[in-house]
C-alpha cells in the first residue's frame, strides 16, 4: 500500500526521500518494527478484551508440573499474531505481487481453520474443538490452492542456475520459465526435478508431474502445520521456535530473489520472491512481540488460531522458495514432536495388541512434555529447544554452501 504511494509521489512530485521505499531492505526493517509496535499496542487490548469475555485455557489434568496456574489463562492469542503479520505485510509489501497474495490468503485461511477450532472449544464448550477431519479438509484445499498457482500462474518463474553464464539482469530475466524443479540439500547439483516420479511410468508422463507436486504441497503444509501445533505445549516454546525459523527463510528468500546472491551462490533464481523478505520480516516481528505477553509464565496462549497459522505459513514460504525439502532439518523441532506422538501412539497399540498391556516409550508425548515428566523446569526445556532450534538454522543456511 505504502509502496504504491510513495512510487506515486516520487514519480510526479520528485519527492526527497521517496524512493527508500523501493528497497526490501528497508520496508522489512519497517515491517518488524511496525510488527512489534502492532503485538505490543493491540496485544493488551485484545487480552483485555478475552478476559472479558472469560475466553480462558481449558487445560486438562496430565500431572504437569504448573498446570493448575495454567488454567484460566486467556487463549485464542492467535489473532495478537495475525493481525501483527497482517498489518505490516499491507503497509510495506507490494500487493500486486503474486507470492505476497499467496501468503496473505494462506494466512487469513490457516488462521481461521485455527479461529473455529478455538471457537468450539471456548464458546461451545466441547474440548475435541473443531473435528480433525475438517482441520485436515481446510490444510488439505490451502495445500490445493498453493500447488495450482505455483503451476499454473505466470508470474512464477524460476532461471536455472545454469543460465547464469549471462550476467545482464534482462537476459537472465528472459531465461525465467516455468519449471518442476526444487532444490536438493547437500548436493552439487542441487535441483530436483519433480519430473522423476513420473518418468519412470512412461515416456509422456513427464507432462503429469504437477499432480506429484500439488499432492506433496499438501502433505507438507499439513504437516509442517501439525507440527507446529504439537509443538505449542509450553510458554513461547513454538512461538520462539516459530520466529527462528522464520528468519532463515527471510535470508533463504532474500537470496533466492536476488539475482546477484543466487548468481553468486549457484542456486535457482525466482524473480520477485525477494518481497517475501517483508511478509518474514513481519512474521518474525510478530513472533517476538507475541512472546511479550507468552513468555514465562504467559499472560496469553495463541491457540489453534496461531499454532496451526504458524506451521502452514512455514510450509508455505518452503514451497514457494523451493526449499521444501529442507523443511526436515529447518523444521527438525517440529519434525521430533510430530514423531514423538506418532511413535508413542503406535507402539502403545502395538503392545496392546501383542502383549495385552499398553507400554510407551516416552513418559509422555509430545517430547517436550516427557521432559517436564523427567522434572526438568519448563523455561530449561523451552530455551534448550530454541538452543537446537538455532543449530538446525544454522545447518539449514550452510547448505547453501556445502554440496
Amino acid at each position: 500500500m505504502l509502496y504504491n504511494l510513495f512510487e506515486y509521489l516520487e514519480l510526479n512530485y520528485n519527492l526527497p526521500g521517496t524512493g527508500i521505499f523501493k528497497y526490501i531492505s528497508f520496508r522489512s526493517a519497517m515491517s518488524v518494527i511496525t510488527s512489534l509496535v502492532v503485538s505490543w499496542i493491540f496485544g493488551g487490548k485484545i487480552i483485555n478484551l478475552i478476559q472479558k469475555k472469560q475466553i480462558g485455557e481449558q487445560v486438562r489434568s496430565l500431572g504437569l508440573e504448573g498446570e493448575e496456574s495454567k488454567k484460566g489463562t486467556p487463549t485464542m492469542g492467535g489473532l495478537i499474531i495475525l493481525s501483527a503479520i497482517l498489518i505490516p505485510t499491507l503497509l510495506f509489501s507490494r500487493l500486486d505481487n503474486i507470492y505476497i497474495i499467496i501468503m496473505i490468503i494462506s494466512t487469513i485461511w490457516l488462521g481461521g481453520i485455527g479461529f473455529v477450532d478455538d471457537y468450539i472449544k471456548v464458546f461451545k464448550k466441547d474440548k475435541k474443538g473443531l473435528a480433525g477431519k475438517f482441520k485436515v479438509l481446510g490444510q488439505i484445499f490451502i495445500g490445493l490452492f498453493v500447488g495450482l498457482v505455483m503451476v499454473f500462474h505466470n508470474d512464477i518463474v524460476v532461471v536455472d542456475e545454469s543460465k547464469f553464464t549471462q550476467k545482464e539482469k534482462i537476459e537472465i530475466l528472459d531465461n525465467a520459465q516455468k519449471s518442476s524443479k526444487t532444490t536438493t540439500p547437500f548436493l552439487k547439483n542441487n535441483e530436483f526435478d519433480y519430473k522423476i516420479l513420473t518418468n519412470w511410468i512412461c515416456k509422456d508422463c513427464a507432462s503429469y508431474a504437477w499432480v506429484v507436486f500439488i499432492l506433496i504441497v499438501v502433505f507438507i503444509i499439513t504437516a509442517v502445520s501439525n507440527g507446529a501445533n504439537m509443538t505449542d505445549g509450553l510458554d513461547g516454546l513454538a512461538t520462539g521456535t516459530s520466529a527462528i525459523i522464520a528468519i532463515t527463510l527471510a535470508v533463504l528468500s532474500y537470496v533466492s530473489g536476488n539475482v546477484i546472491a543466487a548468481d553468486y551462490l549457484n542456486i535457482m533464481y525466482i524473480p520477485n520472491s525477494g518481497e517475501l523478505v517483508v511478509y518474514m520480516s513481519a512474521f518474525v516481528g510478530a513472533c517476538i512481540g507475541f512472546m511479550w505477553y507468552n513468555s514465562y509464565p504467559a499472560q496469553v496462549f495463541m491457540g489453534d488460531t496461531g499454532s496451526l497459522a504458524l506451521g502452514g505459513i512455514i510450509a508455505v514460504v518452503s514451497i514457494l522458495i523451493r526449499k521444501e525439502l529442507l523443511i526436515p532439518v529447518l523444521c527438525g523441532i517440529f519434525l521430533i514432536e510430530n514423531l514423538s506422538v506418532i511413535i508413542q501412539v503406535s507402539y502403545f497399540k502395538y503392545t496392546k495388541k501383542k502383549f495385552g498391556e499398553g507400554l510407551r516409550i516416552f513418559k509422555m508425548a509430545p517430547l517436550h512434555h516427557h521432559y517436564q515428566k523427567l522434572g526438568m523446569h519448563e523455561s530449561k526445556i523451552v530455551t534448550r529447544f530454541w538452543i537446537v532450534g538455532i543449530m538446525l538454522a544454522v545447518i539449514t543456511i550452510v547448505t547453501l554452501k556445502i554440496r
